[in-house]
């Protein structure tokens, strides 16, 4: 995805309608979805191959540029012909989000266009020493693919990190760490509320055919659930929260690295919170760096010892 912000100020309402009027003093252009947290990979100094469609258009020529200033090579971006590049432009005034556009193309893509883009992952895959699958329900990911890049890494022994949606919810047995948002997770299940206590969440593991579920909860943080513990709570780390576009994104590729690197789940999750309470504090989807993610846990390690103090 390519996202799109246009940032200006209010000064009227239009004539034509009872909407704001946005003057726009800049446009900016990022890496979104998948290429976001393909940067993030690529911002904690691990190499990375970003597989993802695109189409033949303006927006697949800026997305190649942005993901190459950030580090990462756009030789595995497989152009789509008759289909548009995801595009979501957000239209911000005095840095509140007034309106969110989207150009996208949700239907799956040709058998012929689908192969092409499978075998270019999975000869990733065959490279990596992780594997992270983000699915937007953009018609990029199927169930059989996603069981083979799982059954790949599975046999390969490398981690793997899965962001679903509610189409495939069930399709990616093997996954080392599942992670949903509570409210995806209550629609994949047909529940009214979403589910916070043990007696829901660990069977989960078994239905789900995963290692570990990281239930991301927005404001109130994330819950990790492990087979052989009690679920734990990660509050969040952020004193004041300016933006949240990004920060799933941040989680998921904090913990892809952290795994690789031979972290814990429980380590990986508690410096992913720590990367997403960097990432709220500031406008749009900027990667979090390795240094900023050391002095946030050296300032977290130092903020426990006076506390430990006193």
């Amino acid at each position: 995805m390519l996202d799109v912000y246009l940032s200006g100020s209010v000064e009227r309402v239009s004539p034509e309608a009872p909407v704001p009027v946005v003057r726009v003093d800049s446009e900016v252009a990022a890496p979104g979805g998948a290429a976001n947290v393909a940067t993030g990979v690529a911002a904690l100094g691990v190499e990375c191959r970003l597989v993802a469609a695109v189409g033949t258009d303006d927006s697949a020529t800026v997305l190649s540029e942005r993901l190459a200033a950030g580090e990462v090579s756009p030789d595995d971006l497989i152009p789509m012909s008759g289909r548009p590049t995801t595009r979501k432009t957000r239209i911000l005034a005095r840095h509140q989000q007034m309106l969110r556009v989207d150009h996208e193309d949700p239907e799956p893509m040709t058998a012929q266009d689908h192969q092409r883009l499978a075998q270019r992952a999975l000869d990733a895959v065959d490279w990596a020493d992780a594997l992270v699958i983000e699915d937007y329900d953009k018609g990029v990911i199927t169930g059989d693919l996603a069981r083979e890049l799982l059954r790949r890494a599975r046999a390969k022994g490398i981690p793997s990190v899965v962001d679903p949606k509610l189409r495939h919810f069930f399709d990616f047995p093997g996954t080392t760490v599942f992670k949903p948002n509570a409210r995806e997770l209550a629609a994949a299940l047909g529940l009214e509320k979403e589910p916070r206590d043990e007696v829901t969440l660990h069977p989960l593991l078994d239905r789900l055919k995963c290692d570990c579920l990281l239930l991301t909860l927005g404001e109130e943080g994330m819950l990790l659930v492990e087979p052989s513990a009690d679920t734990r709570l990660l509050p969040p780390e952020a004193r004041e929260v300016f933006d949240v576009t990004g920060a799933g994104d941040t989680v998921t590729a904090v913990l892809a690295v952290c795994l690789l690197a031979g972290a814990t789940v429980g380590h990986a999750a508690y410096l992913a919170n720590l990367a997403a309470g960097i990432e709220v504090t500031r406008l749009g989807a900027v990667p979090v760096t390795a240094d900023e993610l050391v002095q946030a846990l050296h300032r977290r390690s130092a903020e426990s010892n006076d506390r430990s103090r006193s």
